[in-house]
């Protein structure tokens, strides 16, 4: 797609000395809290170096709602403006997705290029995207996002087409914008269409392999999904401490024991995933939807692992997966570092201090579903992994689904 796009092609840890400089900008409104709000620009910051990005200062602001015309406040604004000016900054990275008037009105005020969360995250699935597959769904993503954004961009389409003998095919009286228009419009047509094709095949492929036992891996990105896959299944599949390391669904056949079935990895979840994503996935997504059991791996050590959580399941109701028996894997207890407690507070104890033992009897007592603390990583109780898999799998193939009395 952009040329920003391209040039991550292909992404590795980037050199410091070759990224971009850049502000992040997010508004606090009354229903977050401030810690809240430390959270979320400390996961845009990790999106932007994801994408090659340095980031150098943080502008914040409280506001009741955001500000329709500029996203933050008139003074906030011009105060970002000039700090822009002074450090020769061209970059400015906004914690939310930006109106179309909000990204015109902020290029006039700002004068460098804006990017919101929506067109970040784009970015990254650009450059993480490998298969043909992938790349057609992002650049659809693309496409639907840019449409309604089109005046003042795009202005190079028109070159980019030509009819017989290179004849240009603006009709008469018609503009940049309109002939603009009418290209991205046929472009995301004629990529639902092949993606609608391609979707046929994967369908076929999938209904091959009904006879056997399906698992798939969920949860928020970057918590270890890849690999446990690898791990299990004795692959190779790519994985990596960046967001979104994988995007293309991976299906590995797995034996434990004498028992075979299919895990499956795809795309992690995210806060604020852009619709247009994930309606471009929801085809890839049919693995989750079609799978026995779902595992939803966790990382334990983030200091707001729940949000995560909460996160993951409102992602899997909106793709339209429930109902679907769950296997809670919590990773990374390797990394795990309870806050200190203050034993002389009067206040209740920051859920953040408790302990590992706490939080795993907390969770095995409080939740429905079978749950497990490992760490990929190093290794720890993935032989008890593997004996909780060979028992659910089991379950499936007896018939008693879902696990019926299984760890209960």
């Amino acid at each position: 797609m952009g040329e920003s796009s391209r040039r991550h092609v292909g992404y590795v840890a980037p050199d410091p000395n070759a990224m971009e400089n850049a502000v992040l900008v997010a508004v606090s409104t009354p229903d977050v809290t401030s810690d809240q709000t430390s959270e979320y620009l400390d996961e845009l910051d990790f999106l932007a170096l994801t994408a090659g990005f340095h980031s150098v200062k943080r502008f914040t602001q409280n506001l009741a709602v955001v500000d329709s015309r500029t996203y933050v406040g008139r003074g906030k604004c011009a105060e970002i403006a000039a700090y822009l000016s002074e450090s020769e900054i061209q970059v400015a990275i906004f914690d939310d997705e930006l109106t179309p008037s909000q990204l015109r009105n902020l290029d006039e005020n700002l004068r460098v290029r804006i990017l919101d969360r929506t067109s970040l995250i784009l970015e990254i699935f650009a450059s993480r995207a490998k298969t043909a597959y992938a790349k057609k769904q992002v650049e659809l993503a693309q496409y639907q996002y840019l449409l309604p954004r089109l005046t003042g961009m795009w202005t190079h389409l028109e070159r980019q087409r030509g009819g017989k003998g290179g004849l240009n095919m603006r009709g008469p009286g018609e503009s940049q914008l309109e002939v603009d228009h009418r290209i991205i419009l046929e472009k995301i047509s004629r990529l639902k269409e092949e993606l609608v094709r391609i979707d046929r095949q994967m369908a076929a492929q999938r209904g091959n392999r009904k006879g056997l036992a399906r698992i798939s891996l969920v949860g928020y990105t970057n918590v270890g999904k890849s690999t446990i896959m690898n791990l299990l299944a004795k692959s190779d599949v790519f994985a990596e401490n960046k967001l979104f390391a994988t995007l293309d669904t991976t299906v590995r056949k797995v034996v434990v024991e004498n028992i075979p079935f299919l895990l499956s990895d795809t795309v992690g979840f995210i806060r604020k995933l852009p619709t247009q994503l994930i309606e471009a996935f929801k085809s890839t997504l049919d693995e989750v939807r079609e799978a026995d059991i779902l595992m939803h791996v966790v990382d334990i050590s983030h200091p707001n692992f729940e949000d995560q959580v909460k996160v993951v399941n409102c992602t899997l109701h909106d793709i339209g997966v429930k109902d679907k028996p769950v296997y809670m894997v919590f990773n990374k207890i390797d990394a795990y570092k309870p806050l200190p407690r203050d034993e002389f507070a009067v206040t209740v104890p920051d859920p953040r201090s408790r302990t590992l033992e706490e939080l795993e009897k907390s969770w095995i007592s409080a939740e429905s579903q079978p749950c497990i603390f490992i760490s990929a990583k190093d290794k720890i109780r993935i032989d008890k992994l593997r004996s909780d898999l060979y028992r659910m799998v089991e379950e499936v193939y007896a018939g008693r689904y879902p696990f019926g009395n299984f760890l209960w």
